[in-house]
């Protein structure tokens, strides 16, 4: 049990989404929603740190009544809304991205562009969203690149064939690239499909909430973090409440102060929010 008089000081909660805020359905339990109403009643405020898109997130956001910057694509951007100010981008150098594209096209990969607005891809790579499925995401087909090179937030290739997408991760890292974070990672739940996801470094969840807190401020100790992923890592990584979900990795429970007895399925925020409004009323 967490001591009343540190609820009390709660201005902030930010949740994972994927595993934690939403169940196996896309979909925020109703207690969760009623409570995070009374809670914003009281100056609690409410984000979002995932590694979702932005255009994948704001329909949640909305249905929240969250009005500060969401956390999105682990941290490479935190925005409210597509095209509104940010408060932070990290976008990729356009040479590398143009590298990522050639090398996608040398070895018959499908690529496309992500951006706040949607994921780019051309005719070309009319495959791709059939093979990634970035959950909730927007995808827009387009002529050309040419237009979306300058703002690209990460650059996503797939194929069935492991050795051609290993190599082009090989050759996205370093001493080809410089400032450059790649990952290569076969799918969960695409059958036999290879990924490389291509994003700038120094972009982190915790990284994300520090900025996010500069420009709310509003102290680390003011504010509680929720997740259940091991991309949650860096969120519990500093002196905020962590609060950990039933069915988070093991990892993240031994860094948490609070471990809920329901799973995203069961809506185990409620139990957490209930707690906060306890202490708060």
């Amino acid at each position: 049990m967490i001591d009343k008089d540190i609820l009390k000081k709660i201005k902030l909660v930010v949740f994972d989404l994927d595993g934690t805020l939403v169940n196996d359905q896309n979909q925020i339990g109703e207690e969760t929603k009623s409570l995070i109403k009374e809670l914003s009643a009281l100056g609690v405020q409410f984000s979002i740190a995932t590694g979702r898109l932005l255009s994948a997130v704001t329909d949640h956001a909305d249905e929240l009544g969250i009005k500060i910057p969401l956390i999105t694509l682990d941290g490479t951007l935190i925005q409210r809304h597509p095209g509104e100010k940010s408060i932070f981008e990290s976008h990729l150098p356009k040479k590398y991205v143009l590298r990522a594209l050639k090398l996608a096209d040398k070895y018959l990969v499908q690529a496309a562009l992500c951006h706040d607005k949607a994921i780019y891809y051309t005719e070309e790579n009319a495959l791709f969203p059939k093979l990634m499925d970035k959950f909730g995401a927007k995808y827009q087909q387009v002529f050309s690149y040419d237009n979306y090179l300058d703002e690209t937030l990460e650059v996503i290739m797939v194929s069935d064939y492991k050795e051609n997408v290993k190599h082009i991760s090989n050759k996205m890292s370093f001493p080809y690239t410089f400032g450059i974070r790649t990952a290569f990672y076969k799918s969960s739940g695409q059958g036999g499909n290879y990924y490389v996801e291509v994003r700038k470094m120094g972009c982190s969840k915790g990284d994300g909430l520090k900025r996010l807190l500069k420009h709310l401020k509003i102290k680390i100790k003011e504010t509680v973090v929720v997740g259940d992923w091991y991309n949650d890592k860096s969120l519990f990584e500093n002196d905020s409440l962590k609060v950990a979900m039933e069915n988070a990795v093991p990892e993240l429970k031994r860094m948490a102060d609070l471990v809920l007895k329901k799973n995203n399925n069961e809506d185990g925020t409620a139990d957490f929010l209930r707690m906060l409004l306890q202490a708060k009323k």
